[in-house]
């Protein structure tokens, strides 16, 4: 299938077949995340003006704690295994089988932790029933192998498709347990469903498009240097998922679950919004590469509004957001969830944060500066867990909401000028948030 008005695009734009791939390929990626946030969006709303802020809290806080281990069964591997595949496809069969056999390898020993975690630190036997159920979606993890593979080959047509899918059929199965009145039991075994759907679809696939997953194989050489490559970006990764994770696992720890629930509203609406840099920075990334080659000057110039633009859209969204969240909260989730508006109030400027961090990131990944990426991202996790400590005893859910914002800014902003080689990222950053507001009707230099 090809891209949607190619030819149209071609005639203006005089594409190449690799830049039409490109774009095909970043059409299908924004396509698949905004179909994902706003289904996710639908089904949060349904669940939880059904389930209650008590028991949606006591769902989010059981996949905040697998979530939390299950990057540790994933161990990095995910962009190690798309770059080696771009760079050896004749090696895919024992490379994508290699990091399938690790990853079901550590995804059992993933499962010990949590029955061990459990069993020590959840005295409520429900809980622990909760957690098990859910944590059996760490071993169906392991078949985004595939879905490396299809993102390797710059073929996110099929990776969204069956996301898409997924979706829907969510949505749908969702609705059919609130008909039947089911208990939150249910709706776990629901998002298990969901992994088991998405992995099948993946399979199914690779098998459509690709081979038969049968030929996956294992190699002990290929599997020492995958573990080893993959160490760092472990490492990076964990820091990552903890501190966005580890204040729901502390408020439904320190205070109770209900708590819960409300954070969550506040943070479904805040992921929506990050989307804008995220979406930003994919657009431009590829063109900001190519100038970094070719045009330090040119590059220099567009990264400063890249920067700009994307900071200021941020900022005028966050505005928007702390003023109406209010009746944001109101006409979606209900009038039970109104203690969430001042969390969402706080937490809308956290989109600020998500700007400058994953701007400054892409640019460090453009200038080949990764180096030091993962101290970032440490540094902002031992801050998060710090302050949540503090913060949740005295302030509760708001406490959490503002150390959300601090850990971001932390570490996309400020770790930039304790970090030498990326002091420059922070001087633009600073002009960025006195200066920026001025570029952003240079939107359309960014796509030259």
């Amino acid at each position: 299938m090809r891209f949607p008005f190619s030819s149209t695009i071609n005639s203006v734009l005089r594409l190449s077949e690799t830049k039409e791939k490109i774009l095909r390929n970043l059409f299908w990626s924004v396509v698949g995340k905004i179909v994902t946030l706003l289904g996710g969006l639908l089904v949060g709303i349904i669940v939880a003006r059904y389930l209650g802020p008590e028991k949606y809290g006591l769902m989010n806080y059981v996949i905040s704690i697998v979530t939390i281990f299950m990057i540790f069964s994933q161990f990095g591997f995910d962009l190690i295994e798309i770059r080696e595949e771009s760079k050896k496809p004749h090696l895919r069969d024992y490379i994508i089988g290699t990091v399938f056999y690790l990853r079901i390898a550590l995804a059992l020993i993933t499962l010990l932790a949590i029955v061990i975690y459990v069993y020590t630190c959840e005295g409520d036997s429900y809980v622990r029933l909760l957690i098990m159920i859910y944590s059996i979606s760490i071993i169906l993890s392991a078949f985004n192998v595939a879905r490396n593979h299809f993102t390797a080959l710059v073929w996110n047509e099929y990776i969204v498709k069956t996301e898409i899918f997924r979706t829907l059929v969510g949505i749908a199965l969702k609705i059919i347990l609130l008909l039947y009145h089911a208990s939150l039991t249910w709706f776990v075994l629901a998002l298990l469903f969901d992994a088991l759907l998405l992995a099948t679809g993946y399979l199914v696939s690779y098998k459509k498009k690709i081979d038969n997953p049968l030929k996956w194989r294992f190699n002990s050489k290929v599997a020492r240097y995958f573990i080893q490559q993959s160490f760092p970006l472990l490492l990076s990764g964990a820091a990552i998922i903890v501190y966005e994770r580890i204040d729901q696992v502390m408020l439904g720890n320190m205070l109770d679950k209900t708590c819960v629930g409300h954070y969550s509203v506040a943070v479904r609406f805040v992921e929506i919004l990050i989307f804008i840099p995220t979406i930003i920075a994919q657009t431009v990334s590829p063109i900001l590469a190519k100038h970094y080659q070719e045009n330090k000057q040119l590059y220099k110039r567009n990264a400063e509004i890249f920067l700009n633009i994307t900071l200021w859209m941020s900022i005028i969204a966050s505005v928007i957001l702390c003023i109406i969240s209010y009746p944001v909260i109101k006409l979606t989730f209900g009038s039970q969830y109104l203690p969430a508006v001042p969390i969402l109030s706080i937490m809308s400027f956290k989109v600020i944060g998500a700007a400058l961090a994953q701007t400054s990131g892409q640019l460090i990944i453009i200038e080949k500066r990764q180096k030091w990426v993962s101290l970032r991202n440490i540094i902002g996790c031992i801050v998060c867990i710090i302050l949540n400590i503090i913060l949740i005893g005295k302030y509760g859910a708001i406490g959490a909401a503002i150390v959300s914002i601090i850990t971001i800014f932390v570490s996309g902003f400020i770790t930039n000028l304790i970090i030498s080689p990326y002091i420059h990222i922070f001087k633009m950053q600073v002009s960025s948030l006195i200066y920026g507001w001025k570029d952003i009707v240079y939107v359309r230099q960014l796509l030259k």
